[in-house]
């Protein structure tokens, strides 16, 4: 077989490992060929491909983001792109495709199978945000960094007796900021899914001062509303072709008032792209490798349209269609953790 693999959307710790045991499993295993696609859904739209050998994927497990670059293409926003794409993969021969990406990434590679284009998924996102799956690779990374800069941050805090406020990534729900939250110690975590009340936090960060804790650390995911609110807090209005706007700056927001409310010096830290770059950990390294010879095997036994996830410690399979339009929300059991610790 020759098999087209893919990275599509943002990049994040683990994508070379899926790419490396993709290719390692198809090459050795099944005696297959293995052609990478350049940036994404733009790569197959474009015809902009390399060959994968065992050589070009020697050293690539532990680097960060992807040896074939990624991009936020919808192949479905292009009034030819489904014919372009089909035509692609009949002039690079290719039996199927591994997609590797988040929901924008997968949706769009449910659409494409359903067009007759063999499609296999690999889920990854740092937001763990993919339904049918208990986690992604990425997540455990940006959850480690975030929780590194929160200890960072809680010394200069308590220090200089002063409010932090730090910004996650998170769009739609709030996974990074409660695992890393109640792995730093916040004082207060504000996610997605429950609208806040500014109130509320500055009340929490009262009675920590009336108990003598002259410090307060406050983790916010980007995604976070005001309660009453439709609105995002964003950085511009440009959107992505999958419809995203890029978010940030609600920390800000908040942290200001913060500051009127209390009478107490609020600083406010954006993590930003740092939660998504660098080497991936090894739980990530694994998890990636995982999926990779699953999505692999997928393929050689002719299970398409079919996304690979992780289901009670176990790799198995389920149907790329369950998770269009889905989004996977924060446990509430972890929520109600971390309000234990609360002001």
């Amino acid at each position: 077989m020759r098999i087209g693999i893919l990275t599509g959307g943002g990049d994040c710790p683990g994508l070379n490992a899926a790419i490396r045991a993709v290719t390692r499993r198809s090459i050795d295993t099944h005696e297959s060929t293995v052609v990478g696609v350049h940036n994404g859904w733009a790569g197959l739209l474009h015809g902009d491909t390399e060959p994968l050998s065992l050589y070009s994927i020697s050293g690539i497990l532990h680097r960060g983001g992807t040896i074939l670059g990624t991009s936020r293409t919808n192949p479905l926003k292009h009034p030819d792109g489904i014919q372009r794409i089909m035509e692609n993969i009949r002039k690079f021969e290719l039996d199927a495709v591994v997609a590797i990406g988040g929901e924008d990434t997968l949706g769009a590679a449910a659409a494409l199978n359903n067009q007759g284009i063999p499609m296999v998924g690999i889920p990854k996102t740092i937001d763990n945000d993919i339904v049918g799956t208990e986690s992604t690779f990425g997540f455990d990374t940006a959850i480690t960094i975030a929780t590194d800069a929160i200890d960072r941050l809680h010394t200069t805090a308590e220090s200089h007796h002063r409010v932090m406020v730090i910004e996650v990534m998170g769009r739609h729900t709030g996974w990074i900021a409660i695992m890393s939250g109640i792995a730093g110690g916040a004082d207060c975590v504000l996610i997605p899914e429950i609208p806040f009340e500014i109130d509320e936090v500055c009340q929490l960060v009262e009675q920590r001062k009336r108990r003598g804790k002259t410090f307060s650390l406050v983790v916010v995911a980007e995604g976070v509303k005001l309660k009453g609110s439709v609105d995002y807090v964003i950085q511009d209005t440009k959107v992505d072709e999958f419809g995203h706007v890029r978010l940030g700056g609600i920390g800000h927001v908040i942290g200001a008032e913060i500051e009127k409310q209390t009478g107490i010096e609020t600083r406010v830290t954006i993590l930003g792209h740092i939660q998504r770059g660098g080497s991936p950990t090894a739980y990530d390294r694994v998890l990636a490798t995982r999926f990779g010879v699953a999505a692999a095997d997928l393929v050689h036994a002719g299970e398409f349209g079919r996304m690979v996830a992780l289901r009670a410690a176990k790799i198995e399979s389920i149907p790329l269609s369950d998770i269009v339009g889905k989004i996977r929300p924060v446990d509430m059991e972890l929520y109600e953790i971390a309000k234990v610790f609360f002001g």
